[in-house]
């Protein structure tokens, strides 16, 4: 009888002993994984010969965007990879038809696969999305997609830079920086392209390559900001630092 129950103690000990391993094995592989960030493709590269589901997600986006990328079948052609050329060489990226982190970036794409619901919007709260969105809406809704993710680029690098307040809402009520405020169109509610727009934005695609200003020529009165030198001009809309 005690040796059974040494036995049975035995087993108990080298069951529990073998669930700890296999939950310390368990934690520890989630850790490894970094923040609880898990297997997310910031790392991948896309090319001519890569397939799946991420290449579809690209070709649609440069689709969206008016390259054409061929047939939306998550296959990596020759036709896609022309499309990446001419969009990375449009957008000042490196121009070798390579999907990397940059033009992941650039098309909006958000590589990284996260449980927190702070992840894909950088460090900018809903509100902050919003009203970034609202401003995009109320400044740029005529213009296009890559002009209008270019206004929200502009707040964005204002935020980043010292010469101006360091928050969302600091840039965009900032005193006379954007008629949208003045005229109260900033209150109207943006429609689904401005939401993604704001998106992309602070996904880090920079359409105006780092500027701080934008105008409308045709219906700018201040003679300061003629002076500002050009970067790039879309759509309506002078880009300038």
């Amino acid at each position: 009888m005690k040796k059974i129950l040494a036995v049975s103690a035995l087993t108990l000990v080298f069951a529990a002993a073998c669930t700890f391993g296999v939950l310390f094995a368990a934690q520890s592989a989630v850790a490894n994984t970094g923040s609880g960030y898990s297997f997310a493709i910031d790392a991948a590269v896309l090319k001519k010969g890569s397939t799946g589901s991420e290449v579809k997600k690209v070709q649609q986006k440069l689709k969206n965007l008016g390259y054409d990328s061929g047939s939306v079948d998550g296959i990596y052609g020759s036709q896609t990879k022309k499309a990446v050329e001419y969009f990375q060489r449009k957008n000042g990226l490196s121009v070798d038809g390579i999907v990397g982190k940059q033009t992941f970036a650039a098309l909006g794409i958000n590589t990284g696969s996260s449980s927190s619901s702070s992840s894909s919007n950088g460090n900018y709260s809903n509100a902050d999305m919003q009203l970034l969105a609202r401003c995009i809406y109320a400044e740029a809704r005529g213009e296009s997609y890559t002009g209008q993710v270019a206004v929200g680029a502009v707040i964005l690098n204002r935020v980043k830079s010292p010469k101006f307040p360091n928050t969302i809402s600091g840039v965009i009520y900032q005193k006379g920086a954007f008629t949208a405020v003045s005229d109260g169109q900033i209150n109207l509610s943006p429609d689904q392209t401005a939401m993604n727009a704001a998106k992309d934005a602070v996904n880090g695609w920079d359409p105006s390559y780092g500027c701080l200003y934008y105008y409308n020529p045709a219906v700018a009165t201040s003679s300061w900001i003629f002076s500002r030198e050009t970067v790039t001009v879309i759509g309506k809309h002078v880009f300038a630092i």
